[in-house]
């Protein structure tokens, strides 16, 4: 080590400051996957009239699976994971697990 070198320890108790996650504009949203990659997200009965507001007579308790493109339009709509990732691999998308 040279001697004209210092090492800073870090302070007891302090925090290291993520830098803060990029901003993605809408254009850049919309080209995320280029039409190829999608996402399932389970939805409430409320969620699903806002995003499909042409739905009418939904049962109440039921869970419901959307099927969004990568920028977050909707696509399907169902009543399980498995009709959703059908109609994911019809439409050849890939789907992306989000958290």
């Amino acid at each position: 080590m040279n001697s004209n070198t210092t090492t800073k320890k870090p302070k007891s108790g302090s925090r290291r400051v993520a830098p803060a996650a990029p901003v993605m504009s809408e254009i850049e949203l919309a080209r995320l996957g280029g039409g190829q990659v999608a996402y399932i997200k389970v939805l409430s009965i409320d969620e699903a009239r806002q995003l499909f507001p042409a739905i009418e007579g939904l049962p109440a308790g039921i869970r419901l699976f959307a099927l969004h493109a990568a920028d977050g339009t909707p696509i399907v709509l169902t009543d399980s994971r498995q009709a959703a990732m059908s109609h994911a691999i019809e439409g050849e998308l890939a789907i992306a697990s989000v958290h």
